[in-house]
C-alpha cells in the first residue's frame, strides 16, 4: 500500500512537472502583458483574501508573481507556497515590494475564506484572489494554463492544474516563470532579476 502510494505520488509530480515546462516552453518574456505591448493582454477584477478586489490595472508599478492552485491540494501547492515563501524571506527587504498572488482553480470549494485561512500558514505577502467559473475560464486561456476536476471513488475530487509561477515586471510584462520542483538558488535568481528591473 504505501509503495502504491509513492507512485502515485511520484506520478502526479511528473504530470505537474510536464506541465511547468509546457508553459515555459509555450510563453516567451513579454508576450503576456498587464498593460500594452503584448500579444496577450490579461485582465481581471478578482475578490480577495486580503478583503476587496484585485484590479490587474493595479498591478502596474511593482513587479508582481502569479500562481494557480487549490486549497485541498495535497502536496504541490503547499510546497510551492513554502518555497516562495522561503524564499521572499531570503531576499529580506529587497523583495518588499513584490506582490505575490495564488489564484485558484477550485471556486466551487475555494471561497474568500478558505483560502485566507489556507494561505495563513504562509508567507502574510502571498495574497489569495478567487475567480468566479466564468472567470477562471477567462484567466486559464489567458495564461494559457490547464485546470480540470479529477473524481476520486469518495465524494471528494482533485484538481490537476498547471503549477509554473508566472513572473511580471513592473510594467506589468511577464518576465520570467518558475517550474514547480526548479532548484531554489535558480528560481531566486529569477526574482531578484525581476526586483531589480532586469
Amino acid at each position: 500500500m504505501k509503495s502504491y502510494r509513492v507512485r502515485w505520488i511520484v506520478a502526479i509530480l511528473a504530470a505537474v512537472g510536464a506541465a511547468s515546462l509546457l508553459a515555459m516552453l509555450i510563453w516567451r518574456p513579454g508576450e503576456l502583458s498587464f498593460g500594452s505591448g503584448a500579444e496577450t493582454k490579461a485582465n481581471f477584477v478578482l475578490a480577495s483574501s486580503k478583503g476587496g478586489a484585485v484590479d490587474a490595472k493595479s498591478l502596474l508599478g511593482k513587479p508582481f508573481t502569479v500562481h494557480f492552485g487549490y486549497t485541498h491540494c495535497a502536496e504541490v501547492c503547499p510546497t510551492m507556497l513554502y518555497d516562495v515563501s522561503s524564499m521572499l524571506t531570503h531576499l529580506g527587504d529587497s523583495a518588499k515590494d513584490i506582490r505575490v498572488f495564488f489564484i485558484t482553480v477550485d471556486p466551487e470549494r475555494d471561497t474568500v475564506e478558505a483560502v485566507r485561512d489556507f494561505l495563513a500558514n504562509f508567507d502574510p505577502r502571498i495574497e489569495g484572489l478567487v475567480p468566479t467559473a466564468g472567470e477562471l475560464q477567462k484567466l486559464a486561456s489567458e495564461f494559457r494554463v490547464f485546470y480540470t476536476k479529477v473524481p476520486s471513488a469518495s465524494s471528494e475530487y482533485s484538481m490537476d492544474h498547471t503549477a509554473s509561477m508566472f513572473l511580471f515586471d513592473a510594467k506589468g510584462r511577464l518576465a520570467d516563470t518558475i517550474a514547480f520542483g526548479e532548484p531554489p538558488e535558480m528560481a531566486e535568481a529569477k526574482i531578484r532579476k525581476v526586483l531589480s528591473g532586469g
